[in-house]
């Protein structure tokens, strides 16, 4: 079996809060890659169609005001609704290149109403079939101000040629439970997705790759001041108080010793690609493996919810 798998990190800025201009230059992405002969491409959190920055940037936590209802719904519709085909076009383009995606979205679930938004991390595999698709857990903060939190459904894994590949977005990663378990799932390739900069990449990448002696692929988007569309609702409130560089990437890949193979990129834009060996997880593992020779279950043991939750059940 051929061990080596190709990986593509897509450290891009979002076409802020549009869709359709995000889904073009995703597009674009993973068309570059397959040039490459790329296996595995990977995008940052939220990036389709962007973070809600207007909520630290604009008062987001003032109650019932005009901006923030307007800069709200404007993000919803802007969000993807999977059931209706939003990402069908990706979703063939990875089936005609034979490359695995790694999408982080803002869904917008009809089975939870089709209103409320959650921060997803979509799993499509080289046959263009989505596999699953994971709503964060917690949002972090002012997050919480505009997604809603998620299930357990989308703690799952996925086999890639020698690998087994799972996924967590941004503070879920600091989170060891559901660390524990994608490690339980056999985990051995970890995605981490970020909405950029290197504060948050640069510690927790090398810490997961060395607990859980697997790789570990953290994945940021970038963010200028230059990239809020002149459109956007209140678009000179968000910007006042903004800074020249919101996200300046930091993506990064550590090996299964928490040594960097890829060290944090920063302020570029494009595509930073790597070829990753799996023989070298069984080397790490030869003197901890967190869920097997290492572990003691009979003493701790994890307990896991994947029902996907909804308001309504129908029988």
């Amino acid at each position: 079996m051929d061990t080596s798998l190709k990986i593509a990190m897509a450290q891009i800025a979002p076409v802020w809060l549009d869709k359709k201009a995000t889904l073009i230059k995703i597009e674009n992405a993973i068309v570059e890659a397959s040039n490459e002969d790329v296996e595995l491409i990977v995008f940052g959190e939220a990036l389709l169609p962007g973070y809600p920055f207007w909520l630290a940037l604009a008062g987001g936590a003032e109650w019932n005001t005009d901006s923030n209802k307007a800069i709200h719904a404007h993000y919803v519709s802007n969000s993807i609704c999977i059931e209706k085909g939003e990402l069908d076009s990706v979703c063939e383009l990875a089936k005609a290149h034979k490359m695995a995606v790694y999408l982080g979205i803002m869904e917008r679930p009809l089975d939870r109403g089709g209103h409320s938004i959650y921060a997803s991390l979509v799993y499509i595999n080289e046959n263009g079939e989505i596999q699953s698709v994971h709503r964060k857990l917690q949002p972090t903060y002012d997050e919480r101000l505009t997604w809603a939190p998620g299930d357990g459904n989308g703690l799952q894994v996925h086999p890639l040629k020698a690998f087994t590949v799972g996924g967590l977005n941004c503070w879920e990663n600091w989170m060891p439970l559901p660390r524990a378990a994608l490690y339980g799932l056999g985990e051995n390739l970890h995605i981490a997705v970020w909405p950029g900069s290197d504060h948050n990449t640069k510690d927790i990448t090398r810490f997961i790759a060395r607990e859980s002696r697997s790789f570990v692929v953290s994945v940021s988007s970038l963010m200028s001041k230059t990239d809020f569309p002149d459109d956007t609702p209140f678009f000179d409130k968000i910007l006042k108080d903004a800074p020249d560089t919101l996200a300046n990437g930091g993506s990064c890949i550590a090996g299964p010793d928490g040594e960097w193979i890829v060290a944090p990129v920063l302020h570029k834009e494009g595509l930073i690609i790597q070829s990753i060996d799996f023989k070298r997880v069984f080397e790490e593992r030869q003197n901890f493996d967190p869920v097997g020779h290492y572990s003691r279950p009979d003493v701790t043991k994890l307990v896991v919810n994947r029902d996907r939750q909804s308001t309504i059940e129908i029988k």
